[in-house]
């Protein structure tokens, strides 16, 4: 009987919901584990590094890597697997473009650990006492992975063959993606497994939205009653359907909650903030200064709104050294 594919998972700087998207396969993930030898699942099995490292070069038919690229650690693991693996599927937003945790390139690694262990209100810290990378005790090394100056994405890393996108991806989305691995009936290298639509083309409210949206004011969810016919944008919320590609059958506007972008942006789009900016910011009413200041302000973090998932892919980002 012939060997099983062998597949694995790997989970970097996330939250850990794509590795719960897997779970959620619910029955079909017996189809999986029947189809497949499972050699790297660090959440769900116990596998070590040097099981990894042991492996032939390219044994491992499909490794899908969640999460986005922190630490000198995330690297080095991710390189390893790119070299043990034939393909590597980029798995979520924050492996395609960064996701939550790149938001934090907004601020410096100094910044950051300065203000974490030193400046945080609430803090007990008078020493300024940070972890420190390497230690001894009692004749042993112990060491810490360092942070990195910036949150990569996983293609500014390594080369990658697939994405799925998605925070996480759906069951139907991550099963289709198996099947096609497993049958052999894979799309061009670099496709995101999804379909290449924007998201108000899955959208039940579409046909609600009007031709001119006339804005003259942005509320959040919280601050409106939502009706749950009306186009999201026509009552004046900031709903990212326009800039975000389709794939998710439209589960937030569902659930009557605007959609946050985190399918990411369509093939004919280079920048997802920018593309919102360009197609919804021409819509408002107001023409004067002052008004159209009135109407912006009612979006208080314009970063992490537009680029909640993909401040990493941003044309203007930091310069990475």
């Amino acid at each position: 009987m012939p060997d099983k594919p062998k597949v694995a998972f790997y989970w970097c700087a996330s939250c850990g919901g794509c590795e719960e998207a897997v779970v959620d396969l619910a029955e079909d993930i017996l189809k999986v584990v029947e189809a497949v030898d499972i050699v790297l699942w660090p959440v769900a099995m116990d596998f070590k590094r040097s099981d990894i490292e042991a492996r032939p070069d390219k044994s491992i038919v499909a490794c899908f890597i969640n999460g986005a690229v922190r630490t000198t650690e995330q690297e080095e693991w991710v390189r390893l697997l790119r070299r043990k693996s034939q393909v590597v599927i980029s798995f979520g937003a924050c492996a395609n473009s960064g996701g939550i945790p790149a938001l934090a390139n907004q601020s410096t690694k100094e910044g950051i650990l300065k203000y974490v262990y030193e400046d945080c209100p609430g803090l007990d810290n008078p020493n300024k006492t940070r972890p420190q990378l390497k230690c001894e005790d009692e004749g042993r090394t112990l060491t810490l992975p360092e942070l990195h100056g910036m949150v990569r994405s996983l293609d500014q890393v390594i080369d990658v063959e697939y994405y799925l996108p998605g925070c996480p991806p759906t069951p139907k989305l991550i099963m289709a993606a198996v099947l096609a691995l497993l049958t052999g009936k894979l799309p061009p290298v670099g496709t995101v497994l999804s379909p290449d639509i924007a998201l108000c083309e899955e959208c039940k409210r579409k046909d609600s939205k009007p031709a001119d949206l006339a804005l003259t004011e942005f509320k959040r969810p919280h601050q409106v009653q939502i009706d749950p016919e009306k186009c999201l944008l026509a009552q004046g919320l900031v709903c990212m359907g326009p800039a975000t590609r389709g794939g998710c059958e439209a589960l937030c506007p569902g659930g009557n909650m605007p959609c946050t972008g985190c399918f990411g942006p369509t093939s004919r789009v280079k920048d997802q903030g920018a593309k919102f900016v360009s197609s919804v910011f021409s819509n408002i009413a107001p023409k004067e200064v002052k008004e159209i200041d009135a109407v912006l302000d009612g979006i208080p973090d314009p970063i992490g709104t537009f680029y909640r998932y993909g401040l990493s892919k941003c044309l203007l980002r930091r310069k990475l050294n």
